[in-house]
């Protein structure tokens, strides 16, 4: 099984008699077994008698614990050659057609069965019992049916930043969700969102994010040493604020911005026009700055209508009148 590490093997049915003798299988029921094995595979629930004596005519009867229903359930029971699959009655539902026993190890004393295509709910605490035996014993084993899904992953939009949603749905035993950055930093989150439904676990768990990385969701189920993930990567086009005292700065700065650019225009285009009128005021008038006349203005000439000759005349000087006819 990929990314399983089995506590105890699922092993072929010739090795079973191995475990009493490597201590897996305790004698007189002074210990436990869990076997892990991977949702729709088959499991050997190993059980033998450490004196390896036949129990072909003997008893043996194969339970599970009660669970929610609070009721035990009746897996398989072995008597001197009848049995559930001979039409023993009293087998539970569940199991009916889907466990078996090995007839050949009988004779030594092996009472060991096999559930075929597990489900996630034949998860769970059985007994092997021999009630008949002089002590009576009992040996424990613990089935762990596991659903390893992947996680999916959803990018959403937030106030800040953007919302990274991690979610498994079905998985068993109950995982614990991380979101890490590409460094492999635990980043913060919320709490994550839990349900169960008939021993699979349903989870999310959001994290906010504000830089661009690559993301990755870790799903770990500890109790059968089963890890996976699944990575995104973000992109952010510029730095994201970290609040909104952040964005209400930013959208001032811009602002002011803009609006200093506005009246940088308007005054250069005031300038432009102020310095245009002085140009043209200044061809329009007879006199230039310094008083002296402008040629190029015909009202600064004076002259006898020929052209040939002029005269000029200063208005500070009372003797300087023109003469008339009379006075010639």
């Amino acid at each position: 099984m990929s990314g399983l590490r089995v506590k105890a093997l699922e092993l072929p049915f010739l090795s079973l008699c191995l475990l009493a003798v490597a201590g897996i299988i305790p004698a007189h029921g002074s210990g436990d077994v869990t076997v892990v094995v991977k949702e729709g595979s088959d499991a050997v629930l190993p059980c033998s008698l450490s004196t390896k004596e036949s129990i072909s005519a003997k008893l043996f009867d194969w339970r599970k614990a009660a669970q929610i229903d609070g009721h035990r359930k009746e897996v398989f029971m072995y008597d001197a050659g009848s049995h559930y699959n001979n039409r023993r009655p009293g087998q539970s539902e569940e199991f009916k057609g889907r466990v078996f026993h090995f007839k050949e190890e009988l004779k030594h004393g092996n009472a060991s069965i096999i559930i075929r295509s597990t489900k996630v709910t034949d998860s769970g605490d059985y007994t092997c019992d021999f009630p008949r035996l002089q002590p009576r014993q009992t040996f424990h084993i613990k089935l762990v049916v596991a659903a390893t899904p992947k996680p999916s992953i959803r990018t959403l939009n937030a106030t800040v930043g953007v919302l990274l949603q991690c979610e498994v749905r079905g998985a068993s035993p109950e995982p614990h969700l991380q979101w890490q950055d590409s460094a492999g930093n635990k980043l913060p989150a919320e709490e994550p969102q839990v349900s169960e439904r008939e021993g699979r676990y349903y989870i999310t768990l959001n994290a906010n994010v504000t830089k661009s990385d690559l993301y990755r969701c870790v799903v770990t189920q500890e109790e059968i040493s089963h890890q996976t993930h699944e990575e995104t990567f973000v992109p952010f086009s510029e730095k994201v604020c970290e609040d909104s005292s952040c964005k209400v700065a930013v959208g001032w700065l811009f602002g002011g911005l803009v609006l200093g650019a506005f009246i940088v225009v308007v005054a250069l285009a005031l300038l432009v026009a102020l310095n245009r009128i002085k140009i043209l005021h200044n061809r329009g008038s007879p006199l230039q700055e310094d008083g002296s006349c402008n040629t190029g203005n015909s009202s600064c000439l004076m002259g006898n209508g020929s052209g040939n000759g002029t005269q000029e005349t200063s208005s500070k000087d009372p003797s300087a009148q023109p003469l008339n006819s009379r006075d010639v």
